[in-house]
C-alpha cells in the first residue's frame, strides 16, 4: 500500500531529550550486555494492510535471527479502512515519514522494511532483506554500546570502536516480543498471527557528540524488554544497537 508524504573529562556535549531522566554516569553495577554486530530492521506494517501478511511472517522470523534487532513499528494511516489497529502510533508513521524526507522518497507504503537506518526494502522481498542484513552484519560497528540494568531504569555505556562519528541520537525503545491476535474488521478480517517484537516506546533520549565515551543513565520505568539504538541524526545510518534481555 502507499501513501503520499512530502520531500523534503569523558564526555564532550551531550543534551537530554523528551523530558526523560538523563544523568552522566561513571560506572554501572549491574551485569552487562555487549552488543556485537547487531543489524537494526525497522519494520513498518498495519494489521489494515491487505499486503501485509506475507511480511508479517517474514519479519517473525527474522526477529529470531541471531545478530538481528527486529523491531516492528505499526502505523495508524490504514485504519479509515475499517480496522483499527491496536498497535498503531501516529510516532510510527512520523517516523517512517522521516526516513522518506532523509530519502528524499516521495511515498510510503506498508509492508516496509528499513536496514540498519539506509535502506528501504519492500516488506516482501525476502531475498534482498537477508542480503541487507548480511552485508551490514559483516561491516564492524563504529560503536560499542554496553547496557546493564537495574530497578531504577538502565545504564547506556557508549564508546567508540575506531574514532569520532559526530553527533549521534541515542533512542530507548521497548517492545513486546509476541502479541497474537485475530483482525475482526477491515481488509484482513479473520487474519491470525503471532505478531513479533512489537514496539511499545520510543523514546529518542538523548544526542551524544560521537567524539568520547560516555555512560548515561536512563530513569524511567521500563518493560523486560528493550533496546538502545544509536543513529545519525535525521533518520541517519544506524551506528549500533544492543537489547536486553
Amino acid at each position: 500500500m502507499l501513501l503520499e508524504t512530502s520531500k523534503g573529562n569523558r564526555m564532550r556535549w551531550l543534551a537530554p531529550l523528551g523530558g526523560i531522566g538523563l544523568v552522566v554516569v561513571l560506572a554501572g553495577g549491574a551485569q552487562p550486555s555487549r552488543a556485537e554486530g547487531q543489524v537494526v530492521v525497522e519494520f513498518f506494517t498495519s494489521q489494515g494492510c491487505s499486503t501485509c501478511p506475507p511480511a508479517d511472517a517474514i519479519f517473525s522470523d527474522l526477529a529470531k535471527m541471531p545478530g538481528v534487532i527486529a523491531l516492528a513499528l505499526h502505523v495508524d494511516y490504514w485504519d479509515y479502512l475499517g480496522w483499527k489497529d491496536p498497535f498503531g502510533k501516529p510516532e510510527h508513521t512520523d517516523r517512517q515519514r522521516g526516513y522518506a524526507r532523509a530519502q528524499q522518497e516521495r511515498t510510503i507504503y506498508t509492508p516496509q522494511m528499513i536496514v540498519q537506518g539506509q535502506d528501504i526494502v519492500k516488506g516482501h522481498e525476502e531475498a534482498t532483506i537477508l542480503e541487507r542484513i548480511a552485508a551490514h552484519g559483516s561491516e564492524p560497528a563504529p560503536v560499542e554500546v554496553v547496557l546493564s540494568r537495574d530497578p531504577g531504569g538502565l545504564e547506556i555505556a557508549l564508546s567508540l570502536s575506531e574514532g569520532a562519528v559526530g553527533l549521534a541520537e541515542v533512542h530507548v525503545v521497548e517492545y513486546s516480543p509476541e502479541e497474537p491476535m485475530t483482525v475482526e474488521g477491515g481488509e484482513n478480517n479473520g487474519y491470525h498471527h503471532v505478531f513479533a517484537n512489537v514496539v511499545t516506546q520510543w523514546s529518542t533520549f538523548a544526542l551524544w557528540d560521537g567524539a568520547s565515551p560516555v555512560e548515561l543513565r536512563y530513569e524511567a520505568p521500563l518493560g523486560e524488554h528493550v533496546a538502545v539504538l544509536v543513529q545519525k541524526p535525521g533518520n541517519g545510518a544506524m551506528l549500533a544497537g544492543a537489547r536486553l534481555p
